[in-house]
């Protein structure tokens, strides 16, 4: 196994030599928990974003095992470097692509509103302490951004992070039915999702969708269903 490490102790990502599609770590599958909520045949004509490159897994995940339209958003040209040289990012094609920007900057243009279907929000600094990214307005930009069936995956991380502010912030900006959450990982990263128009699906819908998605990409989707839960239930 392979760990990315920005001068720290904290590990940004990992990825498996032998697999390196694969995704490693726990919280990397749930951030994938947005697949429950739309028809698996649907996929690969949908868009994925990632805001954090960190160690490419989501981003060579839902490009190549997916299929689908793909771009990463990174602030860190040291990061993107790494993910070429030490983490098997592919080279950029029309359907995936990397922008050296700021986040909170590049999800204002207008040309994202709208398109993404799955905005997938990891972003640390090199300490990890809490997420860098984590006020209403940016939430309202993330919210912009997706398609009316779209989901947002945000991990929450750190000794200096609020689970509670933060879901408060991404209720405001959601609304209160639209937010889902996990327990928390034996590491401790807690992710929730927010969905752009909310649902209820039913759970024997949610039950084999998941069956489906551990059958076409090897991802623990049934144990998903069981540890995540609306957070107005």
């Amino acid at each position: 196994m392979r760990h990315l490490h920005l001068g720290t102790e904290w590990i940004q990502g990992s990825m498996y030599l032998d697999a390196p599609n694969a995704l490693v770590h726990e919280y990397i599958q749930r951030m994938m928990a947005w697949l429950l909520f739309v028809p698996p045949e649907s996929v690969k004509e949908r868009q994925a974003v990632q805001l954090g490159l960190g160690a490419g897994s989501l981003t060579k995940f839902c490009a190549k095992e997916l299929r689908m339209q793909t771009t990463a958003i990174e602030l860190n040209p040291k990061v993107l470097a790494a993910c070429k040289s030490w983490f098997k990012l592919p080279a950029e094609t029309p359907r995936l692509q990397v922008v050296l920007a700021d986040a909170a900057q590049e999800i204002q243009n207008p040309k994202w509103w709208g398109t993404v279907d799955a905005l997938q929000v990891d972003l640390y600094d090199h300490e990890a302490a809490a997420p860098v990214l984590d006020s209403l307005p940016f939430y309202n930009h993330c919210r912009r951004l997706l398609t009316p069936e779209g989901c947002m995956t945000v991990n929450l991380f750190g000794r200096a992070s609020s689970f509670t502010r933060s879901v408060e912030k991404m209720s405001a900006a959601f609304g209160k039915d639209a937010i889902w959450a996990f327990k928390p990982t034996r590491e401790g990263n807690t992710v929730v999702l927010a969905q752009h128009t909310p649902s209820r699906p039913k759970r024997d819908v949610l039950m084999a969708r998941a069956d489906r998605i551990e059958f076409e990409w090897g991802l623990p989707a049934s144990k998903w269903v069981r540890v995540f839960k609306p957070m107005l239930s």
